[in-house]
Order: C-alpha cells, then sequence, then structure tokens
C-alpha cells in the first residue's frame, strides 16, 4: 500500500476543517497510509523586508527538511506552478505507483508560500489555482483531491 505524506506549515484551528480531514483520511485508508506532519509557522514582522522574508521560509524550508521521510516522490504546491486536472493528478500517481513509488509527499506552505530550496528539492510542483485560498481550506481541499484522484484510479463513481 502506498504512504502518502502532507507536510504542512501552521495547524488546522476549526473544528469543521479538522472533521473534514478526518472524515477524508478515514475514507483514504482504504487506499492508503495517509500521514499529516504539521510544522511551526514562523510569525513575520509587519512589514517585513525581504531578507526577513528569506529568513523565516528558511526557517520553515529547515522544518519542512527535518520531516520528509526517506526515498519520497516530493510534491510543493506553489501557486505559480502547473496545473492539473483531478484525472490528471490521478494519472500521475498512478505512474508513480507503477514505477515502484511507494511514498509520496505533499508540502503546503505557510502563507508567504514556500522557499525555493523546499521548490527546487521538489520532484514536482503543482498548482490548484491562481487564486488564493485559506491554508486550513487548502490542507481540506488537498486530501479531497487525493482521495477523489484513488477514486478515478480505482475506477470508482465518486469522480463526476
Amino acid at each position: 500500500m502506498i504512504t502518502i505524506n502532507i507536510i504542512a506549515v501552521g495547524k488546522v484551528k476549526e473544528k469543521y476543517f479538522i472533521d473534514a480531514i478526518k472524515e477524508y483520511s478515514q475514507r483514504l485508508s482504504a487506499f492508503c497510509k495517509l500521514n499529516i506532519t504539521e510544522v511551526p509557522d514562523i510569525p513575520i514582522p509587519q512589514n517585513a523586508s525581504g531578507a526577513q522574508l528569506a529568513e523565516v521560509l528558511t526557517k520553515e524550508a529547515n522544518s519542512i527538511f527535518a520531516k520528509i521521510p526517506k526515498d519520497n516522490y516530493i510534491f510543493a504546491l506553489c501557486v505559480e506552478r502547473k496545473q492539473l486536472s483531478s484525472e490528471e493528478l490521478a494519472e500521475q500517481i498512478g505512474k508513480l505507483q507503477v514505477e515502484g513509488k511507494s511514498s509520496l509527499t505533499f508540502i503546503i506552505g505557510s502563507s508567504c508560500g514556500l522557499s525555493n530550496e523546499v521548490k527546487c528539492r521538489a520532484n514536482a510542483q503543482l498548482s490548484f489555482s491562481k487564486m488564493t485560498f485559506p491554508h486550513q481550506l487548502f490542507r481540506v481541499m488537498l486530501v479531497e483531491q487525493i482521495y477523489r484522484a484513488f477514486k478515478i484510479l480505482n475506477n470508482h463513481t465518486y469522480h463526476k
């Protein structure tokens, strides 16, 4: 069974988001092992300079790197990168499984994004949209899309 890891900067606080993540996590248990790891977000000073922002992103990157399991295929979620349809994400996950990849990691950055070091270390960079979403909601969206991908791969009727 494939392992899906999600490493996210910051905590989910609202109960309704936590409940939604739990629901999709339970549904996913039929298809994969899901691990969600939260790393602390670093407070950003108001009116932060470019250097201060870079320092915060580097600290967050170090926390992320410490949590990435070995031999993982890494997806960095970046607003400025390639957008995939649900079918294309499913196809990519299926292809990676066929290639023998047994562990995939999706990385969600803070509201300031991800450092270039994280983006460069990733095997792929994905965008869900050019729109901005709250980070807590985005985590729900990611888990749902992973669930949808497995339903597509298994020819189930969930996806329409």
